[in-house]
């Protein structure tokens, strides 16, 4: 009989664990071993904000959560403490004419402190026209009956996935 391996990847703690029917070994730091780690995305918002996330090997965009802006920061914190983050990608709100939207410089100070706290994390700003529209449209195509699809913080964590799907599609990939 062949000497079985089974792989097993614990994303919580950032751990391979490595078993046989003769031995079995933890290898920790895998994103060390494996040069990746995760994309979280952010659609920045005045009250709300959503955030997307890649799995451990940047192939799946997932909608992650939706915090309240003033929250945004501690659980940001918490979030790269327990995950292995390579980069964010924060949605810039720009109007039509590629000019600023009102709230730019609240995006742009937020990517400031990210990077002054977070220096080995790279930070993207990347165009966030019509995420919301086009959430608002995903969210309808899906069935969702009327009173999902009024839940601002569905639109936000769908605003965030799109905004990391176009830019996993642009650079990833």
């Amino acid at each position: 009989m062949k000497n079985k391996i089974l792989f097993f990847f614990s994303s919580k703690v950032n751990i391979l664990y490595y078993f046989s029917l003769k031995k079995s070994f933890v290898f920790p730091a895998l994103s060390y071993l494996c040069g990746l780690g995760r994309i979280l995305s952010i659609d920045y918002g005045t009250k709300r904000t959503g955030i997307a996330v890649t799995d451990p090997l940047q192939i799946i965009a997932s909608g992650l959560t939706t915090v309240h802006t003033g929250e945004l920061w501690e659980w940001l914190t918490k979030y790269i403490s327990e995950e292995s983050v390579e980069r964010i990608v924060l949605g810039e709100p720009l109007h039509h004419d590629d000019k600023p939207a009102q709230f730019h410089h609240l995006v742009v100070g937020f990517s400031r402190k990210i990077k002054k706290s977070f220096p080995e994390i790279e930070v993207v700003l990347w165009d966030e026209r019509f995420t919301s529209q086009a959430a608002k449209q995903a969210i309808l195509m899906s069935g969702a009956k009327k009173k999902k699809r009024r839940q601002k913080e569905l639109v936000d964590k769908m605003s965030a996935t799109l905004i990391l799907q176009d830019y996993m599609e642009n650079n990833v990939w």
